[in-house]
């Protein structure tokens, strides 16, 4: 038992999931989060309220955010806007097969603890690209310490965001932490057009719904009557012509006058064994 509230660096991006401590944000205050590269400001979203889990591990609440923080942060999002116009322009020039896909800055930590403000450029390619040369220019125009850094596909939609096919916000973007392989095994499982447009993500590559959903339509074709199999049902004998895996039924064809009509997978597996012991 302790208290969550929820923080984002960004309007709509991930949620982060803090212990406020002694602090009780409202949704809407900016609050500071402590990270590797010291304290930063993010909004937020979720108000302190009690929850059942374990809360000690949860990183805590840095405190509430200043003028001299907000100061700060209104910089740090300049610096990146600078940034990321100088990388577009000078990749242009290099003619570079490359595309900015978010920056990041770090300021250099008051009273010169740090090593230096620093520049992060993350973007993606078709294959790998020497950038020493763009490298020296960034670092000439910006006048600090530039990094590249290429990201995968789903990696640039996480960073990115975005609506996916369902019309909610990308899975990579809002909860997930890790990628877990998809195969195209998963998506014949669950009877899906093997088009490539209705079962990629807005990386491109295959949905990662495809492999949190797949131990449920693996559980029910475990369990649940073979299409084509006779089965039982409270209206009568008939044979199973389709699965309903979201509404965990099956489609049945009624011998007597051949309607159709959907059985819970419960009210025709139990009667199945039966049924195929009668006619073996």
């Amino acid at each position: 038992m302790g208290m969550l509230c929820a923080v984002s660096f960004t309007r709509y991006g991930r949620l982060y999931y803090l212990d406020p401590g002694d602090f009780r944000p409202a949704v809407g205050d900016r609050v500071l989060v402590p990270t590797d590269d010291g304290p930063e400001v993010a909004e937020c979203v979720w108000a302190a309220q009690w929850v059942s889990e374990d809360t000690s591990g949860f990183p805590r609440l840095a405190g509430l955010a200043g003028d001299p923080e907000l100061r700060r942060d209104e910089l740090q999002r300049k610096r990146k806007a600078e940034a990321k116009v100088a990388a577009k322009r000078l990749i242009r020039e290099h003619g570079l097969p490359m595309k900015v896909i978010a920056v990041d800055h770090v300021l250099e930590a008051p009273g010169g603890t740090s090593s230096g403000s620093r520049t992060t450029i993350y973007f993606t390619a078709p294959h790998r690209v020497d950038f020493r040369a763009l490298v020296r220019d960034l670092g000439a125009t910006l006048h600090c310490r530039v990094e590249l850094r290429q990201l995968s596909a789903r990696d640039s939609a996480r960073v990115q965001g975005g609506i996916g096919s369902c019309g909610r916000d990308l899975c990579c973007a809002t909860f997930l932490t890790d990628f877990e392989p998809v195969t195209i095994r998963m998506a014949k499982d669950q009877d899906l057009p093997l088009n490539p447009l209705r079962i990629s993500g807005a990386c491109g590559r295959l949905m990662c719904c495809l492999k949190y959903e797949h131990p449920l339509y693996q559980q029910f074709q475990a369990t649940a009557p073979a299409v084509g199999a006779r089965v039982d049902t409270p209206d009568g004998a008939g044979r199973v012509v389709a699965h309903s895996v979201p509404r965990d039924s099956v489609v049945v064809r009624m011998d007597a006058d051949g309607s159709r009509t959907s059985c819970s997978r419960a009210s025709v597996c139990g009667s199945r064994q039966a049924h195929e012991e009668r006619y073996a």
